[in-house]
Parts: C-alpha cells; structure tokens; sequence
C-alpha cells in the first residue's frame, strides 16, 4: 500500500479527531455497552490514532491488533501511544497500556493487506479502519465484506474520503483539479485499482449484501486559515498528485496551488460507518 509519514498523520490528527461523526461513534459504543472485555483489530493503522479516537468509548479492558506495512508507522504508533498513556510496559512484544480507568493491551503486526486480511480476523469482537477504503479496490472492499459477514464482526469504518471538495474563495480551476485529482486517487496504491470517492458508496452496497445493519453519516474535514499547516499541506499534496496525471497544465497547478496555499477554508467529505450483523452483539 502506498504509504503515508507520520509527519502528515500526525498534523491531520485533530482534523480526524472533529470531523468524527457522533450518531456513528455512538451507535459502535452502543453496539457493545456493557460489554467490559473487547478485541479489536485496527486495519492500515498508521501511528495509531484510531486506537486513540476510539478507545474512550469501548470497554474497559480492551485488546487490540494494531496492523500496517510500513514499519515506521508501526515505530511511530509504539512511541505515540507509549507517550500518551498514563503508564506504559511492554512485555514479550506487547504493549500494556493504562489510561484513565482502562487496560489496554496492544499487539502490533507488519501486514501486505493486499494478500487478505482472513488471517487477522480470528477471535476479533470489532474490525476498525480509518481514511483506508478509499485506498483499496471495489474487489478488495466487496472480498473483505465477504471475510468479515463469515465470521459475522462488526467494522467501524471512519473517514472514507467520498469526493467531494468545497475551498473558499473559489478558484477558476477547482473542478478540473478536484476532476483530476479524483483520477489520481482512483490509481492502484497497493490493493488494486484504488475505489476512491466511490469507496464509501461500495462498502456499504457490500456490507447490505452481506445483511448488515449500517449506521453512517458525514465526516467532513473543516479546515480554515487558522490551521495553516494542515492547509498548506493539502494543497500542496492535491497539487503534487493532480501533476503526476497529466491532465492539468502545470502553470494551472502552480497558480491553483498558489492560492489554495492561503485559503480561507476548505471542506472536505468524508464518510463514518458503522456496520453490524443482524442479531449479533
């Protein structure tokens, strides 16, 4: 899978963390109120922040498989999360974590995803993923509905980028960037031909197949100028990727990046869901 520094996790963080829709969040936590003991595998887990959004809102003794490819990430998530809980042991290659009145323990796996996630899913009460759908082929999305209903776990699925855009002031060229851009994100990033903005659409068609019952609702990123950071970032990677698609001029892209730098806001759609089988707690 094409991979992401934790430089750029790490500066999208509180982004993630307010775009969280709360009906989804609270359906999850819901799902397993009373439930005090839970196993929980993070997919494409990044420096861990998943874990940190979620876990104040499942049980209190909780167990995690965090999984990604990119070893740095898996050492950046180590770190991180050593750092923000109340104490931290690691002991034969787990992480034992306290923070406020939960225990935590933590395992972490270095995994191609595009070979299957079956082998990680065995004894998993819940199956998280976030910004990661988006990244992976309708085949891919509709064999891990298929994975998940067999074994009947419920996914929360958070911040599946769904295509739409919205920057202030408007720019002559935002549509065949956004255009282009949608192109580039459509390209193979290691679990086939990548779904893009139809990734959310397609998860859910796969999951109702399935039989799930869904809860899902908007996720939307709302940057303003007062985030510079995070702002010039994102123009400046939408910038970088729309280049590599030949489609857009590059004097365009340098004058549409110019501005965006400086934007006075940009929204940008996301998708939460949280999915369960019938019948099943």
């Amino acid at each position: 899978m094409s991979g992401f520094s934790p430089e750029w996790l790490a500066l999208r963080e509180n982004a993630d963390r307010a775009a969280c829709n709360e009906r989804v969040r609270h359906a999850c936590a819901q799902h397993f109120s009373g439930r005090e003991a839970l196993r929980i595998v993070d997919l494409g887990c990044g420096d861990g922040s998943n874990f940190r959004l979620l876990q104040p809102y499942l049980g209190r003794q909780q167990f995690w498989l965090l999984i990604d490819h990119d070893p740095r990430l898996l050492d950046a998530a180590r770190q991180r999360l050593t750092q923000w809980a109340d104490a931290a042991e690691l002991s034969e290659g787990r992480l034992h974590l306290r923070r406020e009145n939960c225990a935590l323990t933590i395992e972490f796996a270095q995994a191609d995803l595009a070979v299957g996630v079956a082998p990680w899913l065995e004894g998993a009460d819940l199956v998280t993923a976030k910004a990661l759908f988006d990244l992976c082929s309708k085949d891919w999305i509709a064999q891990f509905a298929r994975e998940l209903a067999a074994r009947a776990i419920p996914l929360m699925a958070s911040l599946s980028y769904d295509g739409r855009e919205a920057w202030q002031p408007p720019h002559p060229a935002d549509v065949a960037m956004l255009t282009a851009f949608h192109a580039h994100q459509q390209r193979d990033k290691g679990l086939g031909p990548a779904a893009g903005p139809q990734a959310a659409t397609c998860l859910r068609e796969c999951l109702a197949q399935a039989g799930y019952k869904m809860v899902h609702g908007a996720s939307d990123w709302q940057i303003t100028g007062d985030d510079a950071k995070l702002m010039a970032a994102l123009a400046q990677g939408s910038a970088q990727a729309v280049s590599e698609t030949g489609l857009v001029a590059p004097d365009v892209i340098a004058a549409w990046a110019s501005a965006r730098i400086g934007a006075l806001a940009v929204r940008i759609g996301h998708e939460d869901l949280f999915a369960h089988p019938p019948g099943r707690r």
